[in-house]
C-alpha cells in the first residue's frame, strides 16, 4: 500500500503537467478562431490560418494577432502558480513562446514600417495635391510627338535638327526610328557622314529626307563610297552628291554602276562631263530613268535636236533631262513657232526650258505692244532670251523694255 501511495505521488505532477498543457493547446486553438473570425467575416485573405502566430500582409492585422498572441500566453501563465514547476511549459518567459518562427521574423525584419499601406486608405487633399501619374505611352499613333519625352533617341535627333513631323509622313520611318538605339544604331552612321564631308547643319535635313539610312551597315556604306572614288568622284563631289541626293548611298555598287554606264551610254559624254552631269544634279541617279529616256526621244523626234546638240543641253542644264513632256513641248512650240527663235539660239541658252512659260508670253507680248520685240541677232535692238527671261521685272523694263514698270503693270492688267 505505501509503495503504490509512493507511485501515485510521483506520477501527479506528470498528469497535472500534461493536463495544463492539453488546457493551453485548447486554449491556443479558441485564441486563433477569435483571431480570424473578423478577417474572415470581413472578406479578407488569410495566408496562414493557424500556427503560433498568422502572419498577415495587413498592417493594422498585425497588431491584432500579436496583441491577442501576448494576452494568451499571459493567461496561460496564470495557470500554474507553482513556483516549483519552473520547466514546466507554461512557466517559461512570456518572450520565449512569443517568439515563434514568424514572431520573430515580423519583429527582426521590422514588417510593420515596410509594409505597404492599404489601396483603400484615404489620403488627405494635400497628398492627393502631390500625386503626378504621367499617362501611359499609346499603343498607336499618328505622329511621334506622343513618343519624345520619353524617347532619348528621338530626343537626340531633334537636336540634330530633324523635322520629325516630315519623317513620321514617311512609311514606317516613325516605327523604324522608335526601335533603334542612339548609341549602338545611329552614331556610328551619323560618324560615318561627318567622314564623308557632310557639315553639322547639313544631317538634320539629311535624316530628315533619308531616315532609313540607319538601317543600312557602315561596312556597306563604305564600299559604296569607295566605289564613286574609284570612279575619280573627289571627297568634295561625294559630299556634295550624298547631301543633294540623300538616297543615293541606299544604292549597291552595282546600281549604281549601272546607272553611271546609263548616262554616259545614252548622252555620248566622256567620263569626265558624266562625273560633272551627276555631280551637278546627282537626283538623276537616284530617280526614275523612265521619264529622262522619254525626253530623251522628245528632244530628238519631236523637237528636232540633233545628238550634238542634246548632249550641250543635257550638259549645261542637266535639270531638263528631267523636265515634264508637256511643259516641254509647249515651251519650245510658243518659242520657236511664235517667236521665231531657232534651235541653234535654244541651244545656247537651254535655261529657256526650264522657265515658266507665263512669264516669257507676258513680256514677249509687252515687247510687241510696244514695238521692241526683236530676236533676230543680226538686226539691231536684238534682245536674247537670257535678258528675255532671267532679270527681274524692274530690270527687264529699264533695260530692255526702255518702259516703266508701272506701264508694264497696266498692260499685264489687259491680258
Amino acid at each position: 500500500m505505501a509503495s503504490l501511495t509512493r507511485q501515485i505521488s510521483r506520477c501527479c505532477p506528470l498528469l497535472k503537467k500534461n493536463s495544463v498543457v492539453n488546457s493551453a493547446k485548447q486554449l491556443r486553438k479558441q485564441a486563433v478562431k477569435t483571431w480570424t473570425l473578423p478577417l474572415q467575416q470581413s472578406g479578407l485573405p488569410l495566408f496562414c490560418p493557424y500556427r503560433y502566430s498568422c502572419q498577415l500582409v495587413l498592417k493594422n492585422s498585425k497588431t491584432v494577432l500579436f496583441d491577442n498572441h501576448v494576452r494568451f500566453c499571459s493567461s496561460s501563465t496564470e495557470l500554474n502558480q507553482s513556483p516549483d514547476n519552473n520547466s514546466s511549459l507554461v512557466n517559461r518567459p512570456e518572450t520565449e513562446i512569443i517568439s515563434s518562427s514568424y514572431t520573430e521574423a515580423l519583429l527582426e525584419e521590422g514588417l510593420e514600417d515596410t509594409l505597404l499601406s492599404s489601396p483603400f486608405e484615404e489620403v488627405s487633399e494635400d497628398e492627393a495635391l502631390q500625386i503626378r501619374a504621367e499617362p501611359p505611352l499609346p499603343f498607336e499613333s499618328f505622329t511621334l510627338q506622343d513618343y519624345v519625352n520619353h524617347s532619348e533617341t528621338l530626343q537626340k535627333l531633334v537636336l540634330l535638327g530633324v523635322d520629325l513631323s516630315k519623317v513620321e509622313k514617311r512609311s514606317a520611318a516613325g516605327q523604324l526610328l522608335l526601335k533603334l538605339d542612339f548609341e549602338k544604331d545611329i552614331k556610328n552612321i551619323i560618324l560615318f557622314l561627318k567622314d564623308v564631308g557632310l557639315e553639322d547643319k547639313q544631317l538634320g535635313p539629311f535624316i530628315t529626307r533619308n531616315p532609313y539610312i540607319f538601317k543600312e551597315e557602315v561596312e556597306d556604306l563604305k564600299t559604296r563610297v569607295a566605289y564613286l572614288t574609284s570612279k575619280k568622284f573627289s571627297k568634295e563631289a561625294i559630299a556634295q552628291m550624298v547631301s543633294g541626293a540623300p538616297y543615293l548611298l541606299l544604292f549597291s555598287v552595282e546600281r549604281l554602276d549601272n546607272r553611271l554606264g546609263f548616262f554616259q551610254k545614252e548622252l555620248g559624254l566622256n567620263s569626265q562631263k558624266t562625273r560633272d552631269v551627276v555631280t551637278r544634279l546627282p537626283r538623276l541617279l537616284t530617280g526614275s530613268l523612265e521619264p529622262i529616256k522619254e525626253n530623251l526621244k522628245v528632244y530628238e523626234l519631236e523637237l528636232g535636236f540633233s545628238k550634238n546638240e542634246i548632249q550641250h543641253i543635257a550638259h549645261r542644264i542637266p535639270k531638263n533631262l528631267g523636265i515634264s513632256k508637256r511643259k516641254l513641248t509647249e515651251i519650245f512650240d510658243y518659242v520657236h513657232n511664235v517667236m521665231g527663235i531657232p534651235h541653234s539660239m535654244m541651244v545656247h541658252f537651254p535655261q529657256v526650258f526650264n522657265s515658266k512659260l507665263l512669264r516669257i508670253k507676258e513680256r514677249d507680248m509687252f515687247l510687241k505692244f510696244i514695238g521692241r520685240a526683236q530676236y533676230d541677232p543680226k538686226q539691231p535692238n536684238y534682245i536674247s532670251l537670257e535678258k528675255l527671261i532671267s532679270l527681274p521685272d524692274d530690270v527687264f523694263c529699264t533695260e530692255v523694255a526702255k518702259a516703266e514698270k508701272q506701264d508694264f503693270c497696266i498692260f499685264l492688267k489687259t491680258l
